[in-house]
């Protein structure tokens, strides 16, 4: 080792990526005694670092938790992570902007070059979310879930009174929103984030419940398009389009099979949460197209037409 300094960094960085390390093991990593391994540990933990002891047939070393916040140390991959989490942090929701953006300065100011040069390659503009999220409301709100914890809160402009079984906290197109089961409809609902007043903690425990297909994004991916679970539209359907390919492709969804079956023609499977705003959403292509099934997207798609020809008249 060059110096103390350079190996008591060296020790720090081992024991951030292992939790427990014998004494005779990181002595020799770091090549000195266990005496020297000994002092060096005392020099961090006067550094605000707690580092615990423990027993065994030769006895180590562990990074536990600390009061307060001391330094850190994070290899390249993770530097750059950070530093590109933290510049789209105000496309979250959250309303962290201005902590991120110090913290982001902070960071860039004690990169080392090669690393500064490939986060200021990174040049994001974001776009503000629709709605933003207390921070603390949110630490309130996932402390519940991973407690277990019965939670009470105000939803909505009037607040009004709920009481669930909080399970997940989903970040979704720019919100937050929890994922709970309702105690007073005995039934899975989904609550946004930024409308919850959060009450006194009840500190009653309870058994999480099987979210139905086991994940909760998916389930409320589910919610938001009209399903039970499955991250799916209830109402899928397949239509030729009286166009080439290329003229519909850059409004399709991921989820979306676009198929050319000629130079001005091609065959689309795509779903919505009803029949008739399926038919609505193919008609917004402004493109002449023909019904392939099932047969209750034709019955839609007629219905549609029907109301938009009475509309125009």
């Amino acid at each position: 080792m060059a110096g103390p300094s350079s190996r008591m960094l060296t020790l720090l960085s081992l024991l951030q990526v292992h939790r427990d390390w014998p004494g005779d093991e990181l002595a020799g990593r770091l090549e000195v005694s266990p005496r020297t391994l000994r002092r060096d540990v005392d020099r961090l933990r006067e550094l605000g670092y707690r580092i615990e002891a423990f027993r065994g047939p030769a006895g180590g070393y562990r990074l536990a938790a600390g009061a307060d916040l001391p330094p850190l140390l994070f290899d390249d991959d993770q530097a750059v992570a950070i530093a590109v989490a933290l510049a789209v942090a105000p496309a979250s929701g959250a309303d962290i902007a201005e902590g991120a953006v110090r913290a982001l300065a902070t960071i860039r100011q004690v990169l080392p070059e090669r690393l500064r040069n490939r986060v200021g390659t990174v040049d994001v503009v974001t776009t503000a979310a629709r709605t933003t999220v207390d921070p603390d409301v949110l630490v309130q709100v996932s402390r519940a879930v991973s407690a277990q914890e019965v939670l009470r809160f105000g939803y909505g402009p009037d607040e009004h009174p709920r009481r669930v079984e909080p399970h997940a906290v989903v970040a979704r197109s720019g919100r937050w929103y929890l994922l709970a089961w309702d105690l007073e409809r005995s039934d899975w609902r989904t609550f946004r984030v930024d409308r919850i007043a959060p009450r006194a903690p009840t500190r009653l425990r309870f058994t999480p419940r099987e979210v139905p297909g086991n994940d909760p994004a998916s389930f409320v991916a589910a919610r938001f398009k009209g399903a039970d679970a499955e991250d799916v539209w209830p109402c899928t359907g397949t239509v030729e389009l009286h166009c080439p390919a290329s003229t519909v492709e850059p409004y399709l969804d991921p989820a979306d099979v676009l198929e050319a079956t000629g130079p001005e023609r091609c065959r689309l499977t795509t779903g919505s949460w009803s029949w008739e705003a399926l038919a609505a959403r193919v008609a917004g292509f402004a493109v002449d197209f023909t019904v392939s099934g099932p047969p209750s997207l034709r019955a839609a798609t007629a219905a549609v037409g029907d109301r938009l020809h009475a509309a125009s008249r």
